[in-house]
């Protein structure tokens, strides 16, 4: 739910009225609903700082075992158009952030092969050391784009760039690796699954799958081929809840159809996904899954995120006491 301008744009589309006409409350309502109506089945929930943060904490949206996780991107981006490219928000306050009990921080970066990859790569960095240092989650999202000349000749590939964007970002070691799912979606369960083994094998840390391109009815295969081919899950916006953005009271949508969508595609998660200790950077120091509590098995433990401490820290890090469940399921 850290939609900005896009979520304007999709209410307008629907509604027949320019952006202009969506107020900003509008935008606010939305997502605190999802957070009422969803929050119960997710295990964290992505949200701005622009039009839902404060409000959702201080009507206290979230249940308990739903963690927050803040967008602290700043985007390049003209009403109805794409972001075009990404910085790190300077007025945030880490140690506030963390005390309000937001348990991870994230980041997008519009991966393009246009010269400026080191820029991208250093903004990733900046932003995985700040949550390290201030003890919370890193969320790093690329997002593979083409550029205009890649664009006008026909050459752009996007499953090549999204591992390209992995092989040059993974390696910051972010606590969880959000891409783009391989094909657009399109495509069967085995196909998607051959192409997501190309990401697997590039990122040592616990990655998901985003929505961002996705219809509703190929996103439940895109997800389980992913989680075949090693993925933790998926952090969802676009293929949960669109359909809520017809009723004009978007809660029975959103508890009913849309909340059906979640659970079931958290099912899919618990049968192929991997556990996020199991991944190759957070094995060598996270205890054994017969030292987990109770429960935490299937990845179905609300409000875990793997921890700053694990997947992004050296592998000399201790051992945490416990290790929480991966984030099998994060509303976006």
């Amino acid at each position: 739910m850290d939609q900005r301008d896009s979520l304007r744009t999709m209410m307008a589309e629907r509604a027949g009225v320019p952006g202009a006409a969506i107020p900003d409350t509008r935008l606010t309502d939305f997502k605190l609903a999802v957070a009422r109506e969803l929050g119960p089945y997710a295990s964290a929930l992505l949200i701005d700082r622009d039009y839902g943060y404060r409000p959702m904490l201080d009507a206290a949206a979230l249940p308990a075992g739903c963690a927050p996780i803040l967008a602290v991107d700043t985007l390049d981006q003209q009403p109805g158009g794409p972001v075009e490219d990404t910085a790190l928000d300077t007025d945030i306050a880490p140690a506030a952030i963390a005390a309000d009990g937001t348990r991870g921080l994230k980041l997008l970066v519009i991966w393009r092969r246009d010269g400026h990859e080191n820029r991208r790569i250093e903004l990733a960095a900046r932003f995985t050391e700040l949550c390290r240092t201030a003890g919370l989650a890193s969320v790093l999202e690329p997002v593979a784009r083409p550029t205009a000349a890649e664009e006008a000749a026909g050459t752009f590939r996007l499953n090549d760039a999204i591992v390209d964007a992995a092989r040059a970002l993974a390696p910051l070691r972010p606590s969880l690796y959000k891409c783009q799912v391989p094909s657009g979606g399109r495509g069967s369960v085995a196909e998607l699954a051959a192409e997501a083994e190309r990401i697997d094998a590039v990122v040592d840390v616990p990655w998901v799958v985003l929505s961002q391109g996705v219809t509703l009815t190929d996103f439940p295969n895109a997800v389980e081929a992913a989680c075949r081919a090693g993925a933790s899950g998926f952090l969802a916006g676009r293929a949960l809840w669109t359909d809520a953005l017809e009723a004009a009271d978007p809660r029975e949508t959103l508890a009913g159809p849309c909340a059906d969508r979640l659970r079931r595609l958290a099912e899919t998660v618990d049968t192929h996904g991997r556990p996020w200790w199991t991944t190759p950077a957070a094995a060598p120091f996270s205890p054994s899954v017969a030292s987990l509590p109770t429960g935490t098995a299937t990845g179905r433990n609300p409000a875990a995120l793997p921890s700053p401490s694990d997947a992004n820290s050296p592998a000399t890090a201790p051992a945490p006491a416990t290790a929480p469940a991966p984030t099998p399921e994060v509303p976006a």
